[in-house]
């Protein structure tokens, strides 16, 4: 997909696990694509999830593997309070077919919500969000994760940088709570924000290109392309015409040096 859309480079960025960059990394030199190992990690803030993306990570360092173990299991844990609370509703649906689904280590709500959109209960996924797993709806359940110190140090020790993902993607989020987020994150070791992101506005990426530049950190981006778990997002362009520049990897590149 990267190649036949014209990409240069691209990064594999999946959810508390690396298990898919061995084949990441040897299929990138088969189609001729610079290849990024990466990893997103949920953390806790608060009572709401941040979500920060490492890049050019060492995938078989120790301590981030055991770090994303843990959160699987509590992944895990949770997706079973899940399917208990979807069947409760009278959705039928079972933890088999959201791991078959799922088809990795890694299973999460945008599994469950293709199986029900899959059994016409739903029409999108978005809507099995909306009205059942979003925080705060009746089938939503929270899970324990890492506090943003730990997974932002962990980034580190693995070799990797740490960035900020989609720190505004929602509509609810001001100027003020980013930079009270990063206030906090540069002090962990935070290096660069995503400033590109799929579902931005204009004014939205120019806040966050003017917090890089306010905060001295890197700047990144991405579609955050899940396959036909999010359909509409075409990988590198999102759901519009989104281009991130090359540049921005070569800028990243020299940090990592």
């Amino acid at each position: 997909l990267a190649k036949t859309n014209g990409l240069s480079a691209l990064a594999l960025t999946d959810h508390d696990t690396v298990s898919g960059i061995n084949e990441f990394l040897a299929k990138s030199k088969v189609y001729d694509i610079e290849a990024v190992s990466g990893v997103e990690i949920s953390v806790e803030h608060g009572k709401s999830s941040i979500h920060i993306v490492g890049l050019f990570i060492d995938h078989n360092n120790q301590r981030l593997l055991k770090l994303l173990c843990e959160i699987r299991k509590n992944r895990d844990k949770r997706n079973n309070l899940i399917i208990e609370k979807l069947r409760e509703k009278g959705f039928d649906i079972t933890l088999d077919e959201v791991s078959r689904v799922a088809g990795g280590e890694s299973v999460g709500r945008p599994h469950f919500a293709k199986i029900l959109v899959q059994k016409e209960y739903f029409s999108t996924p978005q809507e099995v969000f909306d009205k059942c797993l979003k925080r705060g709806e009746s089938c939503y359940c929270s899970r324990t994760l890492p506090a943003p110190r730990d997974a932002i140090e962990i980034i580190h020790q693995a070799g990797g940088l740490a960035f900020w993902a989609h720190p505004m993607h929602r509509v609810e989020i001001t100027v003020h709570y980013v930079d009270r987020i990063l206030d906090e994150f540069v002090r962990y070791g935070l290096d660069g924000i995503e400033a590109y992101y799929t579902t931005f506005s204009e004014e939205q990426h120019k806040i966050c290109m003017q917090k890089a530049k306010e905060y001295n950190l890197l700047i990144s981006g991405g579609t955050d392309y899940h396959g036909n778990n999010m359909p509409g997002i075409k990988i590198g362009y999102g759901y519009g015409n989104l281009k991130i520049p090359y540049s921005l990897l070569e800028t990243i590149k020299k940090k990592k040096i």
